[in-house]
């Protein structure tokens, strides 16, 4: 049997755990790539630090660039993480004819037209399965899978943490301070969990997903980004009364204006399936044009998890017939000279429905007023709740959900109700999908 030689770069959690899947499955995966896969060199910053694996056969090092440069190794795993010095050591791997499997969603997304320029150049594959929602499948079910339908949208649960936290404050109560610290605890959430809570790491892997669904060069840039930080319980359970559970959802619309790459809270109807995706998990909604809308779930992190992604790239590597050619799957699933640049539009043209509340003096002729204004602006309400105060002289709470509406309308009308006198605080205002 064919022998193909790898070498890691990087052997913390996903590096080791695909050392381990590799041991255990080894038949398995001889059997469906037709290859013996071996790690024969790993890398690593600290090569003193115990590791989760065995590393018997394995020649560690800690300099990655050894490993590119070794002209046994035919396929280069990048697990190391961050921008550089991962992009460097991919684009002289690309250069020196090897292929390479990576994880790194910030470097594809923030990177990688340049990155896919190069493997195309050099005939070689670059693949990144592992780098979107962890063992789910996602990139292999859009770039192949529904490759006859034209995507009109997309939406997903693709960041854990994130996930975490409102699922906690939503079973119970808990402020989101307090959950940030338990999830933390947990090895969860990071120190710094900023790119978790605050949408940036569902922002990357976002901006690769609209990429695949619409056939357009990769743009991170231009994708609205907003975190979780501000919901309250309050909010939670408001929603929950009127029949929605609040996701930190990543949505990519195509529609005749434009293409929506946006992060953001959502209001999500509590009968939907992706409303129900709970804890660490993740979940992608993918609507075509001829199949309708598909579901995918899994674990969105974890070693062996995202080392099974890791190992479907190199499988799919392995199969092909010759290793010295590159993959017959366009990175995007779109051939290069056919990804379209598309108008992207700002978070003010985007139209959704709104969830609104608004903190308001106990008296009459207040809803008169925000009902005026909201009319004024052609802003229709879909639903109203008033809750009256639980003690005299408190603030009363006034929730609506509103139609659809253009976002720059609402932030129009927003600043009219705002500068009324009954109004105590600035509204809050969650998105609400309907995802239909």
């Amino acid at each position: 049997m064919k022998v193909v030689k790898v070498g890691l770069l990087g052997l913390g959690t996903v590096g080791g755990g695909t050392v381990n899947v590799l041991t255990k499955n080894s038949q398995h995966i001889a059997r469906r790539s037709g290859c013996l896969i071996k790690v024969i060199s790993a890398s690593a910053r600290d090569l003193s630090r115990k590791r989760i694996c065995a590393t018997d056969g394995i020649q560690l090092t800690d300099r990655p660039e050894d490993i590119i440069k070794d002209p046994e190794i035919q396929i280069i795993v990048e697990l190391m993480g961050g921008e550089e010095p991962a992009k460097s050591l991919i684009l002289e791997a690309l250069s020196l004819g090897k292929h390479v499997v990576t994880a790194n969603k910030a470097l594809i997304a923030n990177h990688g037209n340049e990155l896919f320029e190069a493997a195309s150049k050099n005939k070689v594959t670059l693949a990144y399965e592992a780098a979107i929602a962890g063992g789910i499948p996602i990139v292999k079910a859009m770039r192949e899978g529904l490759s006859a339908n034209s995507i009109d949208w997309l939406a997903g649960i693709i960041n854990g943490t994130g996930n975490y936290i409102l699922t906690e404050m939503s079973d119970k109560g808990s402020v989101f301070d307090d959950v940030l610290k338990e999830a933390q605890a947990l090895g969860y959430a990071e120190a710094d969990p900023e790119y978790d809570v605050e949408g940036i790491d569902a922002a990357h892997k976002l901006c690769i997903l609209a990429s695949l669904a619409f056939g357009m060069p990769l743009n991170f840039k231009r994708v609205y980004t907003e975190g979780i930080s501000k919901i309250t319980p309050l909010d939670v359970t408001y929603a929950e009364e009127l029949g929605y559970r609040i996701k930190h959802l990543g949505v990519a619309k195509k529609t005749s204006q434009g293409v929506e790459m946006r992060v953001h809270p959502t209001l999500i109807p509590e009968k939907r399936l992706i409303a129900n995706v709970d804890g660490v998990m993740n979940a992608v909604v993918v609507k075509g044009n001829a199949v309708g809308p598909t579901l995918y779930y899994g674990a969105g992190a974890g070693a062996e998890a995202t080392a099974s992604a890791v190992i479907a790239d190199i499988v799919d590597i392995c199969r092909q017939p010759d290793l010295s050619s590159g993959t017959a799957v366009p990175a995007l699933g779109f051939s290069p000279d056919a990804l379209e640049e598309l108008p992207i539009l700002s978070i003010e043209e985007v139209e959704t429905a709104f969830y609104l509340r608004l903190s308001v003096e106990d008296k009459p002729g207040v809803m008169a007023a925000i009902t005026k204004i909201l009319a004024d602006n052609g802003i229709s309400i879909e639903a109203v709740q008033q809750k009256e105060p639980e003690q005299h002289g408190a603030n009363a709470q006034v929730i609506l959900l509103t139609d659809q509406v253009i976002e720059k309308s609402l932030i129009t009308a927003l600043a009219e109700i705002e500068s009324l006198d009954s109004i105590i605080e600035p509204a809050v205002r969650i998105r609400v999908e309907s995802l239909e």
